[in-house]
């Protein structure tokens, strides 16, 4: 047996460089997100130092904690940060001024007074949720830097406000990630569960399927709507303030939201498997929709995830035409005629769902159509 040479070197570095490359790709929104904070705190400081701010400390913890994953999470967690550090510095800063609290006990009980509405205000509206935190800070503030109450609400807005804008130019100007094109890719991941789904649910009309294994795919599924639906919020906020000339998501977004309904009642209707001679009849005709609205969905992702025209859609309408007319063939020969009531209706729920399933491929279609021409 001849020996095996050991690997030259130069192959094993060039080995790990294209390993390491593909990590860093992989990771590059993680990446991209520790870049922009690292610059966001030091910034912040170097600000906060140029403006002589009291307590650098409140400066930098503003940036690091407003500086997200995407520009329009930044911006909106700045608009809501501002706003309940306003509403907090300007409430507690009236009852510190108002109610005198030289000793221990009354502090604690201005404190009370200022803590207990600003905190239902915040349970009540998460966009205040900073208003309690701020409060504490310039009741008790004072007592560390010997400044007023006044004053004290005063450098809180202030260091906010340095922080925040600090947090949306770093987020805009440095590897900015959109929320925008992030929905797009949540919505493509989500096709992709569908197309993945598919086989699984069609196969129960053949044999039975595995009830556990099929509650956790539709549970993916609404996971991934879940998922999409919240990015999308941040990116219509982002939209709306700073990039007005993109598409909506809306219209994607409810069609989405459809096709999972067609998945669900075609599940249901799949919880049994279909009796012969039904099953002989329908089984082939099923089993060609399940493969091609599965490829037809892989594709919608691949397409929507890099913003292209969608594929077309003629192979989906023929599988689904050949489902209706072995249908109808099976209704003309009145083989539906003795079947059980629940098993009369899950054919019929069947078929319903695949008409929606047809109609919804479509607004899909002109979904992705008009995704593609904003790209």
């Amino acid at each position: 047996m001849r020996p095996v040479s050991p690997m030259n070197p130069l192959n094993t570095l060039a080995l790990s460089l294209t390993s390491l490359r593909a990590e860093i790709w992989n990771h590059r929104g993680q990446i991209g997100l520790s870049v922009r904070v690292t610059i966001a705190a030091v910034l912040s400081l170097v600000l906060s130092r140029l403006l002589k701010v009291p307590l650098p400390l409140w400066t930098v913890l503003t940036a690091v904690i407003l500086t997200q994953v995407s520009f329009g999470s930044s911006v909106k967690a700045t608009i809501d940060y501002l706003l309940g550090t306003l509403c907090g510095a300007i409430y507690a800063g009236a009852i510190a001024t108002l109610i005198p609290h030289s000793s221990e006990i009354a502090l604690a009980g201005v404190l009370a007074i200022a803590v207990a509405p600003l905190a239902l205000l915040g349970a009540i509206n998460p966009a205040f949720g900073a208003a309690t935190f701020t409060g504490v800070l310039v009741l008790l503030i004072p007592g560390v830097t010997h400044v007023g109450p006044v004053e004290s609400a005063i450098y809180r807005v202030v260091e906010v406000a340095i922080g925040g804008f600090t947090a949306v130019a770093v987020s805009l100007l440095v590897l900015p990630a959109r929320a925008h094109a992030q929905a797009f890719q949540a919505a493509a991941q989500m096709l992709q569960l569908m197309a993945s789904a598919l086989p699984d649910l069609f196969a129960g009309f053949l044999r039975p399927g595995d009830a556990a294994a099929l509650a956790r795919i539709q549970d993916s599924i609404g996971h991934a709507f879940v998922r999409s639906d919240s990015i999308a919020v941040v990116a219509r906020h982002e939209r709306i303030n700073f990039f007005a000339a993109e598409s909506s998501l809306a219209p994607l977004l409810r069609t989405l939201l459809r096709l999972r309904h067609d998945l669900v009642m075609i599940g249901r209707a799949a919880a049994v498997p279909l009796a012969e001679p039904i099953r002989d009849r329908l089984g082939p005709p099923l089993a060609q929709i399940s493969k091609t609205l599965a490829e037809h969905l892989s594709r919608c992702a691949d397409a929507l995830a890099s913003r292209r025209n969608p594929p077309p859609l003629q192979d989906a309408d023929a599988a689904l035409d050949g489902y209706a007319a072995a249908f109808a063939a099976v209704r003309a020969e009145g083989l539906t005629r003795d079947l059980p009531a629940d098993t009369a209706e899950r054919i019929f729920t069947l078929g319903f769902a695949l008409d929606q399933l047809r109609d919804n491929l479509h607004d899909l279609d002109r979904c992705m159509t008009r995704t593609a021409r904003w790209a």
